[in-house]
């Protein structure tokens, strides 16, 4: 379960959000066969960045961020 190490209440509500703001983002981009997979991989990011994150939004920049570095690489 990638929010277990989630304790606060705020930090697991802006993670949440955050992973469907990303979802929501790239969910085009993802053939629905690995829909799934890339969901989780995406909800593991969120729960790593979320301790750094100033607010919902920095998260899910983050994030974004991040998979878009890995489409580089």
């Amino acid at each position: 379960m990638p929010f277990s190490s989630l304790t606060d209440p705020t930090d697991l509500a802006r993670a949440f959000a955050s992973l469907e703001a990303v979802w929501s983002q790239v969910k085009a981009s993802v053939p629905p066969s690995e829909h799934e997979k890339e969901r989780e991989r995406i909800a593991y990011l969120v729960a790593g960045f979320a301790p750094l994150a100033l607010d919902e939004d920095d998260l899910t920049r983050n994030v974004l961020f991040q998979l878009e570095r890995d489409v580089a690489a």
